[in-house]
C-alpha cells in the first residue's frame, strides 16, 4: 500500500483513538456527580474511576482540593497537565507511525480485513502503554516526590489506564479499518509474499520459542524474585526492579503447591493458548504481508503476543469463577496486562523469525551439488 494512501487511514485511526480516550478521561467528572453511585453503585464508580483517571485532565482531587498527595501543592497543577497533553500528543504519534507501518505492508483487502482488524487493535494497547510511559516522568514530578523511588514509581504509573483502553483500541481498530477499505477502493489487489511451508513453519516455532522463555522461564516465581531484587542499590536510579518485571515478564506462575494438580494445569492453559496465537499468527503473518521486511514482522511480532495475551486474559477470567462475582469490572481490570513486555520479547520474535525464514529460504532454493 503506498504511503499517499496509507497516511489518510493512519492520521484518521490515531485522531480517533485520541478523541475516544480524551473523551473517557472527562467523563470522569461525571462519576462525581450526585446520585452516580446510587444509580451505577459504588464498586462501579470506584472502578470506573480507577480505569478512567489516568487519561482524565485534572487531578484525582480537582483544582480545588490539592494534589495528587492530598497536600494541597496545587502548584504543580500546570505539570501534570503538561503530563496529560505530552500523554495525548505522544497517543497520535505512536498510533499513527504504527498504523502507517502497518496497513503499508498489510492492506486490509479481501482475505486480510480480520488479520489487520486484530494487528490494529493490539498496537492500540501498544502505542498507550508507550504513550503512558512517556508521560510518566511529568507525572512524577507533579506529584512533588519525584526524587523518592523514581523506579518504583514510574513502573507504577506506566500501567495504569490499559483496561479502557482495550475497548476503545478495538472502536478505533475498525474506524481505521473502514478509512482504510475506502482509500484502497479501485486500487489494484497487494502482492503477497511467498512464502514456502517449510520455513515459514521453522520462523514460527523459533519465535515461539522466543516468547516462551520470558513466558516459562523468567515468569517462574523464584526466576521472577529474582529479576526483581537482583539490581538493588541507591540513588535515582537504584531500585529498577518493578520496571524490570514489568518489561521482561509476560505473566507468573509457580508450581501446584496446595492447589490439585487437575485446577493447576487448567489455569496454565492462558499460558498455552498466548503461545498457540503467537504461533499461528507468526505462521500466517509472512504470507499476509506484501513484503515479509524485518520492521513489519517485528511489528507483526509485539500484536501477535498483545492478542496472545489478549486471548489468555480472557480464557483466565471465564474460568475463575469466583472472582465473577466482585463484578464484571473488577473481573476486565487484568486486560492489558503485559503490554511492556509484548513490546519487547514480540519485537525480539519478530526478528528471530524473519532472520529464520530468510535463512531457511535461502536454503531450500541453493542450489544442491
Amino acid at each position: 500500500m503506498e504511503y499517499r494512501r496509507a497516511v489518510t487511514p493512519a492520521v484518521a485511526g490515531g485522531v480517533m483513538v485520541t478523541l475516544l480516550l480524551w473523551w473517557a478521561g472527562a467523563s470522569v467528572d461525571a462519576l462525581r456527580l450526585e446520585g452516580a453511585t446510587g444509580v451505577l453503585g459504588r464498586e462501579a464508580v470506584v472502578g470506573l474511576e480507577n480505569w478512567l483517571l489516568p487519561w482524565a485532565y485534572e487531578p484525582s482531587g480537582g483544582t480545588a482540593g490539592g494534589y495528587l498527595d492530598g497536600t494541597g501543592a496545587s502548584r504543580y497543577l500546570g505539570l501534570h497537565h503538561t503530563a496529560i497533553q505530552i500523554r495525548y500528543g505522544a497517543l497520535f504519534v505512536f498510533y499513527t507511525a504504527g498504523v502507517l507501518l502497518l496497513i503499508r505492508r498489510l492492506p486490509p483487502e479481501r482475505g486480510r480485513t480480520w488479520a489487520v482488524l486484530l494487528a490494529l487493535w493490539a498496537w492500540g494497547l501498544v502505542a498507550a502503554t508507550l504513550a503512558v510511559t512517556v508521560s510518566a516522568p511529568w507525572l512524577i514530578a507533579a506529584g512533588g516526590h519525584g526524587s523518592y523511588r523514581f523506579l518504583p514509581q514510574l513502573a507504577s504509573l506506566s500501567s495504569a489506564g490499559r483496561p479502557i483502553v482495550v475497548p476503545v483500541a478495538l472502536a478505533a481498530a475498525a474506524w481505521t479499518v473502514l478509512v482504510a477499505r475506502l482509500a484502497l477502493k479501485d486500487a489494484e489487489p497487494q502482492p503477497r509474499e511467498n512464502v514456502p511451508a517449510r520455513p515459514a513453519l521453522l520462523a514460527a516455532t523459533v519465535g515461539t520459542v522466543v516468547v516462551s522463555v520470558s513466558l516459562i522461564v523468567l515468569s517462574y516465581e523464584s526466576n521472577a524474585a529474582m529479576l526483581q531484587t537482583a539490581f538493588t542499590g541507591g540513588g535515582l536510579l537504584g531500585e529498577p526492579g518493578d520496571l524490570l518485571r514489568q518489561w521482561l515478564l509476560l505473566g507468573g506462575w509457580s508450581g501446584p503447591g496446595g492447589a490439585p494438580l487437575g485446577d493447576w494445569l487448567l489455569y496454565r492453559l492462558g499460558d498455552v493458548l498466548l503461545l498457540a496465537v503467537v504461533w499461528c499468527a507468526l505462521r500466517w503473518l509472512p504470507g499476509l504481508l506484501t513484503r515479509a521486511s524485518v520492521w513489519a514482522m517485528a511489528a507483526g511480532g509485539v500484536c501477535a503476543v498483545v492478542l496472545g495475551l489478549l486471548a489468555a486474559q480472557t480464557l483466565r477470567m471465564a474460568m475463575d469463577g469466583t472472582r465473577m462475582r466482585s463484578g464484571l469490572l473488577y473481573v476486565a481490570s487484568g486486560l492489558g496486562e503485559g503490554v511492556p513486555a509484548a513490546l519487547l520479547w514480540g519485537a525480539v520474535a519478530g526478528v528471530a523469525a524473519t532472520v529464520t525464514l530468510r535463512a531457511a529460504d535461502r536454503r531450500t532454493t541453493a542450489p544442491s551439488g
